[in-house]
């Protein structure tokens, strides 16, 4: 694994900057939005994460290690950037944009 670093953003503090490991949060990304659906009503986090985790690689995320909280990073940095939506009335469900 690279020390290589990207910043990323989060929707609930704007204009706040936080660097990571870029190879494991391209991985999540990638994986992430292959399991985010485009239609109403979305799908919610743990729906998200049950269908990421097959996706991601073993040598990144060993057993799903830490998974859950690249997971919720990458969903702020998208959703910051614009990219999936989150729906406006309770349960949290999310979608792409």
């Amino acid at each position: 694994m690279s020390k290589r670093t990207i910043q990323v953003e989060n929707a609930v503090s704007p204009g706040h900057l936080t660097p990571v490991n870029a190879d494991k949060y391209e991985a999540m990304r990638k994986a992430y939005l292959e399991a985010l659906p485009s239609d109403e009503p979305g799908a919610t986090p743990a729906e998200i994460k049950a269908k990421l985790l097959p996706h991601l690689p073993e040598e990144l995320f060993p057993g799903g290690q830490t998974a859950g909280w690249w997971a919720k990073c990458v969903q702020l940095d998208l959703e910051a950037k614009g990219v999936i939506v989150r729906s406006p009335k309770p349960p949290v469900r999310l979608r792409k944009a």
